[in-house]
């Protein structure tokens, strides 16, 4: 007995330790990103926008939109691409194999007609391409349909392969864009062409928000329990694992849902590999290691401006899906890289970045679920005093609590978008709710996923065509969420 109350209480101060050192790094990063956003607050409104949209230095943008089975949804969401704020852009829906309505309602709204087209192969795709289609008035648009293989990687090679400009743009369906997406996004390019080689901005929840034409015309937060979470968490995870990282020179990840590449990297690293776990995480640690590897200097960015809105779901079984995904992806990307992991030959990447997620986001779902089952068997076997566990709940989850409101306040004062009191008050209140379950869940969905990696089953998010989350809302049946109001 005496060495189960010396071993309940080591774990418990080691369980203490960890979040003390896990939540002092995201204050940390927090501040860099607040910093930033700070200085930010000033220059929003004298951005520049209708410079770059004047200047004939704004490079040319090919965006791309995998979509599969979404015939709801993908007229207007291609009209709302097709009017977005930009020079010179095109874009490019491969169709992988729908078997709904999807290419009719695209094929009755644009009037398109077959065209001949040369598809380059510098990129590996396993569908053979059917047709390529564009509309008889000639507008910046290119409808490509291929046979299905069942992972949106293989659709965004084809359509990197039939792109024609230096910059390539991976865009879901299910998306809502600001009119100046592309100009905000686009700016690090102009700024510093010869170094940047990828860049996405800040991505905010559109469920509870009104919607028309395919833009969020008054953004709100959504009501209920798991709603206003995900909306807090994604407030909180793009200032802290975007911002703060980028403000380090670190950031592991360009969201595939809105993110821009320089198409010469792209195709450096072979692009997303169909059949294989690359992902948003694995395809920009490829290209820091390719880059690195070849000394050349460049510079990955975020933009914190929200300027892309997606619908999250509002049942349990899609953000299981997801955070599972996410953790079996980064721990795959973890074990394909860990010859970078403390390697000073990739400056803080390697030194860092990589170390940070290691440590911190690959093994506190373990170290949560160790103190969910350590200080309660403790506190009732009387091994761990109440001052104990009440020092955990202050420094685990007090601390995690407070850097959510700073996250959600630095955010609102930057940047403003919910107008009224409410919002701010759902935020504040996801903030603390967070805690109350949705935490010790999203540890659980991520050990899943964690030991999905360590098994080696397959891909998580593989799904019969057309289920409901296969890839996301672009992919699949579109998760559109009853708390949308689509005007």
């Amino acid at each position: 007995m005496p060495l189960a109350a010396a071993t309940a209480r080591g774990l418990a101060w080691f369980c203490i330790g960890y979040f003390v050192l896990l939540n002092s790094a995201y204050l940390v990063l927090l501040v860099l990103a607040a910093g930033k956003a700070v200085r930010d607050r000033g220059r929003v409104r004298f951005a520049g926008l209708p410079e770059i949209f004047a200047s004939p230095l704004a490079p040319p943008i090919s965006l791309i939109v995998p979509v599969r089975n979404v015939a709801d949804l993908i007229a207007g969401s291609t009209r709302g691409l097709l009017g977005l704020r930009y020079p010179e852009f095109e874009v490019i829906v491969v169709d992988d194999g729908s078997t709904d309505a999807t290419f009719g309602r695209l094929q009755a709204e644009f009037g398109l007609v077959p065209v001949d087209k040369v598809i380059r192969d510098e990129l590996t795709t396993t569908g053979r391409v059917i047709s390529v289609h564009a509309p008889r008035d000639g507008s910046n648009l290119l409808v490509i349909r291929k046979q299905g293989a069942g992972h949106p990687a293989d659709a965004v090679n084809v359509g990197v392969n039939a792109a024609r400009y230096p910059l390539v743009c991976r865009i879901d369906a299910g998306t809502y864009l600001d009119t100046d997406a592309l100009l905000t996004v686009a700016k690090p390019f102009i700024e510093d062409p010869a170094r940047v080689v990828a860049a996405s901005a800040a991505i905010r929840v559109a469920n509870g928000s009104e919607i028309r034409g395919g833009r969020v015309r008054r953004p709100r937060v959504a009501g209920g329990w798991l709603l206003p979470i995900q909306t807090a968490e994604y407030l909180r995870s793009f200032l802290l694992g975007r911002t703060g990282w980028s403000q380090l020179r670190g950031m592991l990840s360009i969201s595939g849902t809105f993110g821009i590449y320089r198409r010469d990297s792209y195709e450096l690293v072979g692009g997303s590999r169909p059949g294989s776990d690359r992902d948003d995480l694995g395809m920009t640690i490829c290209i820091h290691q390719r880059l690195r590897d070849e000394r050349q200097p460049y510079r990955i960015r975020f933009v914190p401006e929200p300027c892309c809105w997606t619908v999250v779901p509002h049942t349990y079984r899609r953000p299981a899906q997801q955070r599972a995904r996410w953790s079996r992806s980064l721990a795959e990307a973890l074990w394909a890289h860990r010859a970078m992991i403390f390697n000073a030959g990739y400056g803080k990447v390697g030194l860092l970045a990589l170390p940070f997620y290691l440590v911190f986001e690959l093994v506190s779902a373990l170290v949560e679920l160790l103190a969910v089952a350590v200080f309660p068997a403790g506190l009732a076997l009387g091994f761990i005093s109440t001052g104990v566990a009440l020092l955990f709940v202050t420094a685990g989850l007090g601390y995690g609590v407070f850097l959510t409101l700073v996250s959600v306040t630095a955010e609102e004062l930057s940047y403003h978008r919910y107008s009224s009191l409410r919002d701010f008050a759902l935020l504040v209140y996801a903030a603390v709710a967070e805690s109350a379950g949705f935490r010790q869940l999203h540890a659980w969905w991520r050990l899943r996923g964690l030991a999905g990696a360590v098994l080696r089953r397959g891909p998580a998010w593989a799904a019969e065509p057309g289920a409901e989350g296969q890839g996301g809302p672009a992919f699949g049946v579109p998760a559109r969420g009853r708390h949308v109001q689509v005007r």
